[in-house]
C-alpha cells in the first residue's frame, strides 16, 4: 500500500513517512493548465514513494500563497497566513501516525509559509519536513522548464499551439517590482521564460533527477533551521 488516499486505516504500515504534495492553482501562461505546480509536485512525491519502501504518498494540497499571480482569472490564491495554519494543523494531525511528513513544494509562493510552518512543528517534536521542486538551471515561470515537466506528466493538458516566449529577464532582477506590482506588470502573458524547445524527453529526464535528489536526502534526513531536507 502506497497511496494514503485509497488505503484503509488497518492498511497502512506503522509510523509510515507520508509525502505530502503541495501545489497552487494559479496561471501558467497560455499554455499550461491553472494547476501546473500541483501536477508536478505529484509527479515527484509519486516517483519518490515508489523508491522508498514503506512511505505513502498523500492526497496533494492543492492550493498555496499565489497572491503574486492574481492579476490573472483563475488564480485562487489562500495566502500566506492561511496557508501556515494549514500547514501547521496538517502536521500535527498527521504526526499523530505518521513518523515522518515530508512535504513535496511545486510552487515558490508558498516558501514563506513553510518556513514560518514547519519549524513550529518541529519544534513541538514533529518530524516534518520540506524538499523544493528546484531546478538551478530553470526558468522561473511557464518556461522551458515546467513545459517540458508537463509534456511528460500531463502532456494532454499541454497547448502547445499557444505557447509564447514571456519576460526572459533573469528572476532575481524582476524580483522587486513582482512583489511590488504582481507578474502581470511583469509579463502580459503570465510568462517568465521561453517555452520553445521543451520536450517531453527533457521533462523525463529533469524529473528522474529530481526525484533522484528527493531519495537521497530522505536517505540522509538533514533538516536545516527553516525546515527544509537537504
Amino acid at each position: 500500500m502506497t497511496s494514503l488516499g485509497t488505503a484503509t486505516w488497518p492498511e497502512l504500515p506503522e509510523r509510515p513517512l507520508l509525502v505530502v504534495p503541495l501545489g497552487a492553482v494559479e496561471q501558467h501562461g497560455p499554455h499550461l493548465p491553472l494547476t501546473t505546480d500541483t501536477a508536478v509536485a505529484t509527479a515527484v512525491a509519486d516517483g519518490a514513494v515508489d523508491r522508498l519502501p514503506g512511505a505513502l504518498l498523500a492526497p496533494a494540497l492543492a492550493y498555496g500563497a499565489s497572491g503574486e499571480h492574481e492579476g490573472f482569472p483563475g488564480t485562487v490564491s489562500l495566502g500566506t497566513e492561511a496557508l501556515t495554519g494549514l500547514l501547521v494543523e496538517y502536521g500535527r494531525s498527521a504526526c499523530r501516525w505518521a513518523g515522518r511528513v515530508l512535504i513535496v513544494n511545486g510552487h515558490g509562493g508558498n516558501l514563506d509559509a513553510l518556513r514560518t510552518a514547519v519549524p513550529r512543528v518541529r519544534a513541538e517534536g514533529r518530524d516534518v519536513a520540506w524538499f523544493p521542486c528546484g531546478f538551478p538551471d530553470g526558468d522561473a515561470h511557464a518556461g522551458r522548464t515546467e513545459t517540458s515537466l508537463m509534456l511528460h506528466v500531463e502532456p494532454d493538458q499541454v497547448r502547445r499551439d499557444r505557447a509564447v516566449t514571456g519576460e526572459t529577464t533573469p528572476i532575481r532582477a524582476l524580483l522587486p517590482r513582482l512583489r511590488a506590482e504582481g507578474v502581470r506588470a511583469v509579463s502580459p502573458t503570465g510568462v517568465l521564460g521561453d517555452p520553445s524547445g521543451a520536450g517531453a524527453e527533457e521533462g523525463a529526464r529533469l524529473l528522474d533527477g529530481l526525484v533522484g535528489r528527493l531519495t537521497a536526502a530522505v536517505g540522509t534526513w538533514h533538516v536545516d533551521d527553516a525546515g527544509r531536507l537537504r
